[in-house]
């Protein structure tokens, strides 16, 4: 918990310097781009957390990714900050928080579907819209297929969960029947 709060703090900071710069969406690109790059690396991703390894070493190491991926200087400034405050770790908690204060600050709202059967362009758009009508956001939509829902569909607003899915249906009859013993 403390963690997650020190992240948001760090993230609010570097936010703070986007809007002053106007470049909510460029940093955030970029933080997101980065910290991609080393959460997808299993072993990266724990040596920059282990506080065992010298700071030398991880700043390194960052120096080293920053000169592979084209950024700011003010974001590869910001990563070395927290490399410099041993907060490095902290890396993708920074990054989902400032993605919060972004989609705040925009007026965005992210939505993950899961469907049973692909959808079709026309409804995806139709989902798009009605969510946005729903929220008064504008909406970014992932969708992704899932046939263990058997049918149906399952849709995540934020932290808001509509679960449409048969599976969900048939889980709620046996609730009822299990009851009714």
């Amino acid at each position: 918990m403390i963690s997650s709060d020190l992240a948001k703090r760090y993230a609010r900071a570097f936010f703070d310097i986007a809007v002053e710069e106007g470049k909510i969406e460029e940093y955030g690109k970029e933080l997101a781009s980065f910290a991609s790059m080393v959460l997808q690396n299993k072993a990266l991703q724990e040596f920059l957390a282990n506080p065992i390894f010298e700071l030398k070493s991880k700043k390194a190491v960052v120096e080293e990714l920053l000169g592979l991926v084209k950024m700011s200087e003010r974001t590869a400034n910001f990563l070395r900050l927290l490399v410099d405050k041993q907060r490095i770790g902290m890396l993708g908690e920074v990054e989902n928080a400032y993605k919060e204060l972004m989609d705040k600050s925009l007026k965005k709202v992210r939505v993950s579907v899961r469907t049973a059967y692909p959808l079709t362009a026309e409804l995806e758009q139709t989902l798009k819209q009605r969510v946005a009508e729903m929220t008064g956001k504008e909406v970014e939509m992932t969708v992704e297929d899932d046939t263990a829902l058997i049918g149906g569909l399952v849709v995540r607003v934020g932290d808001t969960l509509y679960d449409g899915s048969i599976k969900a249906q048939l889980g709620n009859i046996r609730k009822l029947l299990g009851e009714e013993r």
